[in-house]
């Protein structure tokens, strides 16, 4: 009795804490790296073949016993735009991390439920009926969301916690203005991470419905990104020197990317089989406070005032679009059971928001 209330309830919960510290360790790694003078186009290009050599055996020895569906042709286009989305995205994660901090990218990656909501109305993936109470959540969560992000983008606020750093200044890395403004170019560029994150996801739902095989998919995800990032990162980097890796922080930074990312995505996959996905979605904004809690002990960080209001504000209007959505599949639930009713297996899109951490080495 007590191994299996283990399973069900300790477990799950141990899972998703360190999946969310393997994501924000992931950013907290790569902030301290590019201290050391590391590139995003290096550091992203090495933790795509990372990924893909993790789950090249991860795909076919956890295939399931039906083995896996058959491949279509028409599918490699979906998921070439699939690895095209997600390569912009983590690169406007990793550039934006660099001008801010991983406590910004933390607080703003709560955006992702709300954007992915927006871009479902817009797509019909969503009803809108403005009478009902699910729906008033949804847009009310929406809009707040949005202002808090918007608070920690465009307020920095003093410093309520902060230490004196040994930690080289960072104004060599920026040549563009004054401290705020980095804060802000940082903060847009991390909110089009999201936006883009909300796009792979609406992207991803379809996919989904032509090849149901989690981990092929993610697998190919990876392959493809990083055959498009490979020439593109060695263009755009054109020190070819970069590229050659040292044993020291930015080596571990590197393997610990590949590695953590595909492990959090089955940590997180396992999550919502197990418990679903309102269980898994509401560990996202512990993410914030582990962000600003290992950026202060491992890189001196301060915590800022704008960054706490607006987390705290974003945080309520995210769990109004999560309540909005459990309550949304309790009452087609319920349809489902009811007598002279048929059922019909729906996958609802908010469900890909609780996967942002494991496919964004930044969002955590």
């Amino acid at each position: 009795m007590a191994g299996r209330y283990c399973y069900e309830n300790g477990l799950p919960f141990s899972a998703m804490v360190t999946a969310e510290c393997t994501n924000v360790g992931l950013n907290i790694l790569f902030k301290a790296s590019s201290l050391k003078g590391l590139s995003y186009y290096v550091f992203v290009l090495y933790m795509y073949a990372i990924s893909t050599l993790v789950l090249l055996p991860l795909a076919f020895v956890f295939r399931g016993t039906t083995g896996l569906p058959t491949f279509k042709l028409s599918l490699l286009y979906r998921i070439f735009l699939l690895g095209l989305i997600g390569f912009v995205d983590q690169l406007c994660g990793y550039i934006g991390i660099e001008y801010s901090s991983p406590t910004l990218a933390s607080a703003v990656s709560n955006l992702t439920p709300a954007f992915t909501f927006i871009l479902a109305v817009i797509f019909r993936m969503e009803v809108l009926a403005m009478r009902s109470s699910i729906t008033q959540a949804k847009i009310m969560g929406t809009i707040v969301s949005i202002s808090g992000a918007l608070i920690v983008v465009f307020y920095k606020g003093p410093a309520i916690i902060s230490v004196a750093s040994h930690a080289p200044p960072l104004t060599h890395h920026f040549p563009l203005g004054s401290s705020q403004t980095k804060w802000v170019i940082g903060g847009l560029l991390l909110a089009t991470d999201y936006l883009l994150t909300s796009m792979w996801y609406i992207v991803q739902a379809q996919v989904m419905k032509i090849y149901p095989a989690e981990l092929t998919l993610v697998f190919l995800y990876f392959l493809f990104a990083t055959i498009i990032s490979a020439p593109v990162c060695l263009i755009a980097e054109g020190n070819l020197s970069a590229f050659r890796l040292r044993p020291n922080i930015v080596l571990a930074a590197i393997v610990y990317s590949g590695i953590g990312l595909s492990l959090s995505t089955v940590v997180h996959t396992w999550g919502l089989h197990l418990r679903g996905p309102v269980y898994v979605s509401i560990f996202k904004p512990l993410s914030i406070a582990i962000a600003a809690a290992m950026s202060f002990i491992f890189l001196g960080d301060a915590l800022y005032l704008g960054s706490i209001i607006g987390a705290i504000i974003l945080s309520i209007g995210f769990y109004a679009v999560i309540w909005a959505k459990a309550k949304e599949n309790l009452s087609e639930d319920s349809c489902c059971d009811s007598p002279g009713s048929s059922s019909h297996g729906k996958t609802p899109l908010l469900d890909s928001s609780s996967l942002q951490s494991s496919n964004n080495g930044t969002a955590a």
